[in-house]
């Protein structure tokens, strides 16, 4: 025999075992895609890009403890300043990710709803496009047919689409009536009861201080999502986040900026726990956003509201609405996500939806056509 008849001979054997192997065990090197998406009610892209606000912490209207806040959050350089209030931002999404929104350079994303709060916020960033019908934050079915509809509708993701939130709004957003995506928010307790986790989870929830009517504490949000992502294994989870907004309502610079905090060291210990997990490692998307921006100036900075919102609300104040309260910010790192720390240039808060599929190399324009394009700056 010779070398090239040898050399066939080898190379068809090869190609027998391979079409021999089961589907799966050829498939088994390929990444499977997944996402996070996380948002954090009413965080100021001020706060994100610049640090926390002297203005805020010497004003005795918001701040308690000034004392504290300067120690342990404020110092002169504004790259300092953020560093210390989201270290998880700022240390490994700036050097692996996007962020876009920082406006003093040049980096801007808004929303495109004309009211500039809650529910229509997170309907944008969840549809991919405003709806002006949505008017206020009352417990209505979201007529809108949600990204994660979508995914659940596809075999693929079928039933491992899932979400969490701290309002307790979000099962009529996401519609899980008619759209099938499990959501746990609000007082919600896990039911079926699986895991012991999830039984000290209700029981911490049935104890908890009640801080707000319709807000659970973000921890035990936290605490249910960690839960699900562990022994459930979504390819998609969503997971919203509320003490920050409710804290800045209730006038508390303090805690409002505590919370933040707090949310960002959720968020580096989430990531860590992907990075670490063989299913999650390096073949998932997590992606951070806010539903609205809030004022940007020490008398209205614990608003948010358009004109017409501000009427809507019954904000009589603010006739003209609460500036800045439109101004967001958004914040992504994965495999399919460019490093290119803070990226300039304009976008809208619509676009986030058909980023989130395109990250799971899906066709947002087949998917969703009505929605808003893609983030295709920030993509492989």
């Amino acid at each position: 025999m010779n070398f090239r008849h040898q050399e066939l001979v080898v190379t068809t054997a090869l190609l027998l075992v391979l079409l021999l192997l089961p589907h799966h065990a050829a498939r088994a090197e390929e990444p499977a895609a997944n996402l996070v998406l996380v948002t954090l009610d009413g965080v100021r892209w001020q706060e994100v890009f610049g640090g926390i606000d002297l203005d805020l912490i010497e004003d005795e209207r918001y701040a308690n403890s000034p004392a504290f806040l300067k120690e342990n959050y404020w110092r002169e350089q504004r790259n300092e300043r953020r560093q210390l209030l989201f270290p998880f931002l700022w240390s490994v999404v700036a050097s692996q990710g996007v962020l876009i929104g920082d406006r003093e350079q040049e980096s801007f994303i808004d929303v495109s709803n004309s009211w500039w709060f809650s529910y229509p916020g997170y309907n944008e960033i969840l549809t991919g496009s405003a709806d002006p019908a949505i008017d206020s934050n009352a417990r209505n079915w979201n007529r809108n047919v949600t990204f994660l509809e979508i995914l659940n509708g596809i075999k693929e993701f079928k039933n491992h689409v899932l979400a969490f939130g701290s309002w307790d709004v979000f099962p009529y957003i996401i519609n899980s009536q008619r759209s099938g995506v499990p959501v746990n928010s609000g007082f919600t307790i896990a039911s079926p009861v699986n895991t012991a986790k999830s039984l000290w989870l209700n029981e911490i929830s049935a104890d908890a201080p009640m801080l707000w009517r319709s807000v659970r504490l973000d921890l035990i949000t936290n605490g249910y999502a960690m839960d699900a992502l562990e022994n459930r294994h979504p390819r998609v989870i969503y997971i919203a986040y509320g003490e920050t907004d409710d804290f800045a309502h209730d006038g508390s610079y303090d805690r409002y900026i505590d919370a933040a905090h707090r949310t960002d060291l959720m968020l580096s210990k989430l990531w860590n726990w992907l990075q670490a997990d063989p299913f999650y490692r390096d073949c998932t998307t997590l992606m951070i956003s806010t539903d609205h921006g809030r004022g940007n100036t020490p008398d209205v900075w614990t608003r948010h509201a358009s004109a017409a919102g501000a009427v809507k609300l019954g904000i009589a104040d603010a006739p003209d609405g609460v500036p800045g309260s439109d101004q967001i910010w958004f914040a992504a790192i994965g495999p399919h996500i460019k490093a290119q720390g803070i990226l300039r240039g304009h976008w809208k808060q619509s676009q986030i939806a058909a980023t989130a599929l395109a990250s799971l190399q899906l066709d947002p324009t087949r998917l969703m056509p009505q929605a808003d394009r893609a983030m295709d700056e920030l993509l492989h």
